[in-house]
């Protein structure tokens, strides 16, 4: 009699059950590197058969009893057939399609496996061994293929793992294991809400969407002038005409396209104790909304990354800009056996000249200051943003922990202290928070920076 729908049902929520606890125990033993066993070899199913077997013969010579051998030949007899039978599948490999190679953090990863044969297979058994940047959330176990549903943890260039599936015979006596490597994906951070754009106060000579002082071609009236022969009619102010009795023409400010260079402090990446955040995790994120904002309005953007071996991108505008600087940092976090004593040295070609450079950083490394100075000396406006994270946690009641405490927001102090009196402004950025909250004073006026 057949089982019917529900206890497939519930033997394939079983399998399902056991592929996440076995994923989440793989994970945190590392990933497989012995490959699996070419051959079939006795299943669950066979090993019980052989049991009973053994232990019946076992019994009828014990106690001289004919008719336990007859218990004994039922399994015995199937195990023969399994071992001669010529339905098995003789070539029997697994391919995978992982959809979508480049996704965002918290987006759900789909992983179908399909497994190919030229013979009969009898149910499916996957095992799942998954890289530290995603977990394992739903399983579907089909006739000739596994669904897997992932989720991405955390931005980064990740290794997925791999998945090894047990393949039955028809008749589930025997077993063979193939395995496929799911490859690598790219994990992009989930940015900060962010609109606005300040711009310094000197611009490079490219027609874009930030008004200026200059008398120019845009579209935002500053004042009215009196009218010079040959030029547009159309331009003509009829109210200040009415009332001067002079022909007035209307004065437009210029539209300029502005340059930033997004700087990220790598050098050290601390987890605040209260909420789990990472620093370099909120300083990738709050930069990538800073850097869409330009882009949105065609301004051009370039990054360089401290902190090991030091990462930098030319600026570029468009869409593809976004990417290629999210592509280029993607594996600072496999940088630290890179670390220095000493702050690396910028390449001029990396900051364009009046290029307005942010500076994220969670002020926790002396280093960034003598960055941050090397940026200032090349007459680039600068600003810092701060992403306060890594504080300590303390327990209560203990002094020590207190002080200590007290000297780490002192500190922070003193290096903020050190940027402003250098005319460096600092933006305090709170994880969560739209970006623009921590920018909006700088809208007051323009940034300016030093003679280059």
């Amino acid at each position: 009699m057949s089982p019917g729908p529900a206890a497939d049902h519930r033997r394939a929520e079983r399998a399902a059950a056991r592929l996440v606890a076995r994923s989440t125990s793989a994970t945190l033993a590392g990933l497989p590197t012995t490959p699996p066993s070419p051959h079939w070899r006795p299943g669950e199913r066979a090993l019980r058969l052989l049991t009973v077997a053994t232990v019946a013969a076992v019994a009828a010579l014990a106690t001289g009893h004919p008719w336990l051998l007859a218990l004994a030949a039922g399994p015995a007899v199937l195990l023969v057939l399994a071992g001669t039978g010529n339905d098995r599948p003789s070539r029997l490999d697994a391919e995978n399609t992982v959809t979508p190679r480049r996704c965002l953090e918290g987006e759900p990863i789909t992983v179908r496996i399909t497994v190919r044969h030229d013979g009969r297979i009898g149910r499916l058994d996957p095992t799942a061994a998954l890289g530290p940047g995603v977990t394992l959330t739903a399983v579907t176990v089909g006739t000739n293929e596994v669904d897997l549903v992932l989720r991405a943890e955390r931005w980064g260039r990740w290794t997925l793992g791999s998945v090894d599936i047990e393949v039955y015979d028809a008749g589930g006596l025997t077993r063979r294991t193939v395995r496929t490597d799911l490859g690598t994906m790219d994990v992009f951070p989930e940015p900060s809400a962010a609109r606005l754009t300040p711009i310094p106060v000197r611009l490079p000579e490219r027609i874009g969407e930030h008004t200026t002082a200059h008398e120019g071609t845009g579209v935002e009236v500053v004042g009215v002038r009196p009218y010079v022969p040959g030029e547009r009619q159309r331009r003509i102010h009829w109210p200040s005409t009415t009332r001067r009795d002079a022909v007035q023409i209307n004065q437009f400010a210029a539209e300029r396209a502005a340059d930033a260079v997004v700087l990220l402090d790598t050098l050290a990446d601390f987890r605040d104790a209260a909420t789990g955040r990472s620093s370099l995790d909120e300083t990738l994120r709050a930069a990538t909304g800073l850097t869409r904002a330009y882009l949105r309005r065609h301004d051009r953007v370039g990054l360089v990354a401290v902190g090991g071996k030091l990462r930098w991108l030319t600026a570029g505008s468009g869409e593809r800009q976004s990417y290629r600087m999210v592509e280029s940092v993607l594996e600072v976090r496999q940088d630290r056996g890179h670390r220095g004593l000493l702050a690396p040295r910028l390449p001029v070609a990396a900051l364009p000249r009046h290029a307005l450079v942010y500076a994220f950083t969670p002020l926790a490394d002396q280093r960034i200051l003598d960055v941050l100075g090397r940026v200032r000396d090349l007459g680039n406006p600068l600003v810092v943003v701060e992403i306060p994270a890594g504080e300590p946690a303390v327990e209560p009641g203990d002094e020590i922990d207190a002080v200590a405490l007290r000297l780490w927001h002192a500190e922070r102090e003193a290096m903020r202290s050190a940027l402003r009196a250098r005319g460096i402004p600092v933006a305090r950025h709170t994880p969560g928070e739209a970006l623009d909250l921590a920018l909006a004073p700088l809208l007051r006026r323009r940034i300016g920076g030093g003679a280059r």
